[in-house]
């Protein structure tokens, strides 16, 4: 009370020598109105009355700073003025005297409020003792009581109030996005549900910055961090949070409104922050035969704090990659330390470290790409190793095979391929290379009937050019088998027969044919000679007691031989000769049917057979007792159709058309291709 200041207290740093160099200021509720500070000795008084009743404590920010600078000498601080209680209210009755009356007789009793809008907040538990009597409580009578605990319940008629008007946080510019970076609550005298609140921001330059959320079990509201700060930027946000009940009771509506508005300013701290790339990444390109020393980009980097100190490249050689480049240290430019092969290493991936001179430990990574640029170094060559096949019945003109090429280059040094037959050689008379203009190119031949006998290989030197600048071109040779093929160009066989004709063979090889023929013939006839001398005849005897094995080493006799192990010849061979019918000439006689008499060839198992023979010898008592192995072989008849050996033919004309031979079945192939191709040479 009274007209001057009273003092409340003194502020001090220990920066302050008492020289008036350190500068006081007091900010928060009642600075400068209230309370006011001396800025030189740091003497804080009060200028007005205080009433506790209406205001319990005052949150007040103080702060100590160099006069000359205007820089803080010590972190800000945070200290309360408390308002002492004084006897200085009358109590007061506003509604008394209260009296109760019960009359008498009465069936039942009802207890009502004694009080008019009694507060849960004030009491919540009330015990009232009932006591009645009868004889109206005359002498006497009798009474009893009982107690009744009354508990109020909670209703939402009390609105949040946040403690203060004004609040201020610090945070620092290099807070994680999404952490919580402070709290701030308001007050709600209600309990459970009634009590439950939503933190909103309803405006300030920091709602985009900032969010904020609500704690179900503290009903808190906790401020998380949207962006990064950046002190460099924006040193400080307002933002404006609105707390409100989420469960209203219209019934109290008229005690509203059920929310409050407090303001928040949030200082953002400078922390000294390492350099930071232009880009986030980088992506460069040098052609794969650029040389050594070759700049191939630059990547820049700035100190982002207000210091701006100067910055040093450096590249993580981590791996082999990063040893093909170097970096200047202060420009950032990065050259080439190797030479390169696009074909074997297309892309190369470094990481490149800056960090700043004066604070070496404060760095930061970027990725940098590194694309090699083609050029036209690689010739083209074949997709593939071909097998190339051309049949003996080829037609001029006609495609035995398509190849494709290949370059290790991109499409641009390469996409088109260009095919030719290698012009120093004289003009290949067999085939010939056709370029399809889509990449690929077509081997044709160049005349018809080709012959295993007289060359079962030819060589087809190819070339081929890419369309790069400069053009670059390979040569290969391919290899063509000629081969036997079915008339639909299905490859039969590609190993070569050994044909006679007279035409084929030289005068030296028909004369060693017929000196071996002298020789054998010669001894054949010394040999029958030396057995008609000592009269031995040329099967072993029957009664020879010793075992023998009787072969026959005969190769069969061509022609004459074709039925040579007909079964059904060994059981009757007069009846067989019934069923022969000549191969030489078309048969006219369709095959016999499938279900044939016990008799058949088909129907004759040869293992039963020798077995039926192996008994009869066993049991025959005629026959001495030792093992015989007998050899059964029917050679059949001399052919009637005369020889048809191709010596013959080729020196013989005939009007006879063998087109027929085709339609004989595979035993007949060979033949019929030798003769359509006399044939046809004839006609021709």
């Amino acid at each position: 009370m009274g007209p001057d200041p009273q003092y409340v207290g003194k502020l001090h740093s220990n920066s302050d020598k008492g020289d008036g160099s350190v500068k006081y200021i007091l900010t928060g509720e009642g600075a400068g109105t209230i309370f006011i500070i001396d800025d030189t000795t740091g003497d804080i008084h009060s200028t007005k009355s205080l009433d506790r009743e209406q205001k319990t404590h005052y949150v007040l920010h103080a702060q100590a700073i160099d006069r000359r600078t205007n820089k803080p000498l010590e972190p800000e601080s945070e200290f309360i003025i408390k308002v002492q209680d004084i006897n200085d209210n009358a109590p007061k009755f506003t509604d008394g005297p209260y009296i109760v009356t019960v009359p008498e007789m009465s069936e039942m009793g009802v207890i009502r409020t004694a009080l008019h809008n009694m507060d849960r907040e004030a009491r919540e538990h009330y015990s009232v003792v009932i006591q009645a009597k009868d004889m109206a409580g005359q002498v006497g009578g009798l009474s009893g009581s009982t107690t009744v605990n009354i508990t109020l319940t909670d209703v939402n008629d009390n609105p949040p109030r946040f403690p203060q008007k004004h609040y201020q946080l610090y945070v620092p510019e290099s807070a994680q996005v999404g952490s919580a970076v402070g709290k701030i609550k308001a007050n709600d005298a209600d309990t459970g549900s009634n009590a439950d609140m939503k933190y909103t921001i309803i405006n300030g330059d920091g709602s985009g910055v900032f969010s904020i959320s609500t704690d179900k079990e503290t009903r808190e509201g906790i401020l998380s961090l949207k962006k990064p700060l950046n002190y460099e930027k924006k040193k400080s946000y307002t933002l404006n949070i609105e707390g409100a009940n989420t469960h209203l009771d219209f019934r109290f509506s008229h005690l509203g409104p059920f929310k409050d508005v407090t303001m928040l300013k949030i200082i953002v701290g400078d922390v000294d922050e390492p350099p930071l790339f232009t880009m986030p990444s980088y992506v460069m390109e040098v052609y794969e035969n650029a040389k050594i020393g070759t700049a191939v980009g630059t990547v820049t980097a700035q100190d982002p704090d207000t210091a701006n100190n100067l910055v040093r490249y450096i590249i993580d050689h981590n791996t082999e990659e990063d040893r093909y480049f170097t970096i200047d240290a202060s420009t950032g430019t990065i050259k080439t330390a190797k030479i390169f092969d696009r074909e074997e290493t297309p892309w190369y991936n470094i990481t490149v470290t800056a960090s700043e001179i004066d604070n070496p430990g404060l760095v930061s990574h970027v990725p940098v790409g590194v694309r090699i640029l083609d050029i036209n170094d690689n010739p083209p060559e074949l997709a593939r190793e071909y097998d190339v096949v051309v049949c003996e019945n080829a037609k001029p003109g006609q495609v035995i095979q398509t190849i494709t090429a290949t370059d290790k280059d991109n499409s641009a040094n390469g996409a088109r391929f260009h095919f030719f037959l290698d012009e120093g050689r004289s003009l290949n008379p067999n085939f010939t290379l056709r370029d399809n203009e889509d990449n690929t190119a077509s081997i044709l031949t160049r005349r018809k009937k080709y012959s295993r006998t007289t060359q079962d290989m030819y060589y087809l030197p190819v070339l081929i050019s890419d369309g790069g600048v400069p053009s670059l071109s390979s040569s290969t040779t391919l290899t063509i088998k000629v081969c036997a093929c079915e008339r639909d160009g299905r490859v039969r066989t590609c190993h070569a027969e050994a044909f006679l004709s007279s035409a084929g063979l030289s005068t030296g090889a028909l004369i060693a044919i017929l000196l071996c023929v002298v020789i054998l013939l010669a001894i054949v006839v010394l040999f029958i000679t030396l057995r008609r001398n000592k009269k031995e005849p040329l099967i072993i005897s029957e009664e020879d007691v010793r075992e023998n094995v009787v072969t026959y080493d005969d190769e069969g006799g061509g022609e004459e031989d074709t039925e040579a192990f007909d079964i059904a010849a060994l059981r009757n061979p007069s009846a067989a000769e019934e069923l022969k019918y000549r191969r030489d000439v078309r048969p006219e006689v369709k095959p016999m049917p499938r279900h044939h008499t016990s008799t058949s060839l088909d129907s004759i198992d040869v293992q039963e057979f020798i077995k039926q023979r192996l008994a009869e010898a066993d049991l025959d008592p005629s026959v001495p007792p030792y093992d015989s192995l007998q050899t059964y072989a029917y050679e059949g008849h001399r052919s009637e159709a005369g020889s048809i050996s191709s010596l013959d033919s080729a020196t013989t004309h005939s009007d006879q058309d063998y087109n027929y031979l085709e339609d004989w079945g595979p035993e007949f192939k060979t033949l019929a291709e030798l003769y359509g191709e006399i044939e046809s040479e004839r006609t021709t």
